[in-house]
Parts: C-alpha cells; sequence; structure tokens
C-alpha cells in the first residue's frame, strides 16, 4: 500500500511516498521545499505570490518523491491527450497547468494506490495548486484522492515513534484515549480532544493572533528577521543564561485565568508594542529581555491552560503539534510541570523536522486511515479547499 501526499496550505510545497508494510509505515520518497525567501523581505506570507511558488515547484517535487522511491518511469508511447483531459485547470492554473502536462505526458502512472493532499486550513490560493495537483494525477493516472485536514496532520505527527532499525521506518503509538492535543503554529492555537483519529473535539482557541504569528510580530518590533519564532527563542535564550540580567520588563499573561480553554495573544503582542516605544533605541540586552519577557508569558499561558484541560478531561496523554511545538522552551516547560502536576501524563512532541508544514504529516494523517480501515475518498469534481477548515 503506498500513497503519494501533497501539502501546499502555506509556504512549505511537499511532497512524501509512504508505504505501509505490515505494522510499519515507510517513507519511501520526500521532497520538501520554503518559500521563506520570497516572503522575508515583506515580514510574511502573501497568498498570490505562495501560490505561484508552489505552481513553479510542485511538478519537479513530485519527479524527485517518486525518483527517490524507484517509482518514476517514462512512457513507451508519450500519452497525448493529457491536455484534453486536464480541461478544468483554467487560465487562472495555466502556470500550474503548463508544468504539469509534460509531466503526465511522458511519465507513466506509478504503483500508487491512493494520493493525500491537504484541503484546509491554510491560505486558499497555495491551497488550490495542491488539490488541483491531485485532481490532475487522478484523473490521468485513475488514482482515488483522500482530502486531509492539515490539521489532523500536526496532530498525527507527534502519535508516530521510529523504529530502532530505520529512522524512516514509523509505528503508530499506541495510545489510549482520549488524548489532548495542543496544536500551536503561525495560523492556529488550539486545544483538542482526540477521541479516536478522525474524531476530534476542539475545547479552545485563539480568538485573535495564533502563538505564531505573535512570535512573528513581536520579532518584527524587536527588529529581527522572518520568520520570527526561532530569532526569538534564540534572544530569550540567550537571556536566560545571564547570571545577573540586567534589564526587565513585566507584560500580561492573556486570559490565564479567563476560566476557558480559549487564547488570546493580541494584547500582549501591543504590550511589546508599547514596552519597545517606552524605551526608544533598544540595547542588545533590553531587546534580549523583552523577547524572553514575551516567550515566558505566552508559553505560561499555554502550559497552564493544557494542564488544566489534561486534569478536567482525564487525557493520559498530551501531544503537541504544529511549529511552535519545537520551541524547546515550550517542550521544556511542559515537560517539567507535567511531571509534577500529571506525573502519570505522557507528552509526545513530533520531530522537530516534522513540527514545520510538511507531506509526511499528511501522508501519516492518510495512513491512519488505512490501519484503521476508514478510508475516505473523494469526488474530485467535488473536491473544494476550504482556508478555515476546522477539525
Amino acid at each position: 500500500m503506498k500513497i503519494l501526499s501533497i501539502e501546499t496550505s502555506c509556504d512549505e510545497t511537499g511532497i512524501s511516498i509512504l508505504q505501509k508494510d505490515g505494522d510499519t509505515v515507510d517513507l519511501i520518497g520526500n521532497a520538501l521545499t520554503s518559500q521563506i525567501d520570497i516572503h522575508a523581505q515583506y515580514g510574511g506570507v502573501f497568498p498570490m505570490m505562495a501560490k505561484r511558488a508552489h505552481a513553479e515547484k510542485i511538478t519537479l517535487l513530485i519527479e524527485q518523491a517518486l525518483d527517490e522511491a524507484f517509482l518514476l518511469d517514462a512512457v513507451d508511447i508519450p500519452i497525448h491527450d493529457v491536455a484534453s483531459r486536464l480541461t478544468f485547470l483554467d487560465e487562472k492554473e495555466a502556470l500550474l497547468r503548463d508544468h504539469l502536462i509534460p509531466f503526465l505526458t511522458y511519465y507513466q502512472k506509478p504503483d500508487i494506490d491512493y494520493i493525500a493532499v491537504t484541503v484546509g486550513p491554510g491560505l486558499e490560493p497555495a491551497l488550490w495548486v495542491g488539490v488541483n495537483t491531485a485532481r490532475a494525477l487522478s484523473t490521468i493516472w485513475d488514482i482515488p484522492v483522500i482530502p486531509i485536514n492539515h490539521m489532523e496532520g500536526h496532530i498525527i505527527t507527534a502519535a508516530i515513534t521510529p523504529t530502532s532499525d530505520d529512522p524512516k521506518t514509523y509505528t503508530f503509538t499506541d495510545l489510549t484515549f482520549p488524548v489532548l492535543a495542543l496544536l500551536v503554529s503561525g495560523g492556529h492555537t488550539e486545544l483538542v480532544i482526540v477521541h479516536t483519529f478522525g474524531e476530534y473535539e476542539k475545547i479552545g482557541q485563539t480568538r485573535d493572533d495564533a502563538v505564531g504569528e505573535a512570535f512573528d510580530k513581536v520579532a518584527r518590533v524587536i527588529g529581527l528577521p522572518y520568520p520570527g519564532g526561532p530569532a526569538v527563542s534564540k534572544l530569550a535564550a540567550a537571556y536566560r543564561l545571564q547570571a545577573r540580567p540586567v534589564e526587565k520588563f513585566t507584560l500580561p499573561r492573556p486570559m490565564l485565568h479567563s476560566g476557558d480553554y480559549d487564547f488570546s495573544f493580541s494584547g500582549i503582542k501591543t504590550a511589546v508594542l508599547y514596552a519597545a516605544r517606552d524605551v526608544g533605541e533598544m540595547t542588545d540586552d533590553q531587546k534580549m529581555a523583552l523577547a524572553s519577557e514575551f516567550e515566558t508569558a505566552a508559553i505560561e499561558v499555554l502550559v497552564r491552560k493544557t494542564i488544566k484541560a489534561a486534569k478536567e478531561y482525564h487525557t493520559p496523554t498530551i501531544i503537541v503539534g504544529g511549529g511552535v511545538a519545537s520551541n524547546i522552551y515550550l517542550r521544556a516547560q511542559l515537560i517539567e510541570k507535567v511531571q509534577k502536576e500529571l506525573p502519570q501524563t505522557t507528552v509526545l512532541f513530533p520531530e522537530p523536522w516534522l513540527a514545520t508544514d510538511n507531506a509526511v504529516m499528511i501522508g501519516l494523517a492518510a495512513m491512519s486511515q488505512v490501519f484503521g480501515n476508514t478510508i475516505k475518498t473523494a469526488d474530485i469534481k467535488l473536491i473544494k479547499v476550504n482556508g478555515n477548515l476546522s477539525l
């Protein structure tokens, strides 16, 4: 059983090929490219620029992933009617169409059983590149398509374990449900009860900015490059290593005592802006101190609400997913507090390279359907994207 997966929800274009082998999943092909250099000069992702970059790269990445998996073979006789079968790719999709037609003309159908593709949430122009690519591959190769929720992919990646024999071979972790998932990224901050894979209950979410977005905006305020999360964390870590910090700031802990599981990071972002304005030209020590206080405050809220939810819903496992899941301070604080207050609870994080957007997580979400005998394919004519898709 092999699944080719496609991820284009934001500014990473990803293609992966996973193979089910008994009780394990093998990553046999993987290709990923980032658009950070394109968007860095603007301090954020521009949807139409992201769409164009996806369209320019995606066919090459499919070729690379198939080649790595030894599944790329040229046809004996080129298929001459490809263009006539891809009429759903109109002039708005001309760039993607012009890359797909030659590829599908000269390469034959690979040994693939399903195509998995992200349908949301994310930037809709970017998502359409992935969905239209999946529709084109399905049309020419006659392979069914499994639509995948991007956030489910983030949950699944923390619930796999590499085997000791091969770091590219995984098993699904034996979980006792329900599980609590903290999803933290540039676009989302959510607490979700996972009753089983495919059945989710969102119990809290941000009311404004996501925590990853707040990291990026704080970085911009204190003059750090995009993406801001790693830059802010690096300064914060340096500040905590100081024996006697010479600078100190105090920021609010937004919604820490709100009584629910919602979050808000707009106010703390504004507080950082005001603090920086009050200082004026900031020294390196002041930048470190402000970065540290922001990270400390934001993660304190995430950790406290996560532990409160784990207690209330009696979840034996906490999963953390999304790009911010690779934040070292978040990992340390959550593990420390859970060990102190919920010593019987297990905390699972994805491997750092799987925390950010990638196609492997989309393939793993589809593989969870294979293992659970709950495969949900869709009519390719009816597949739509939804930028605000919820679990």
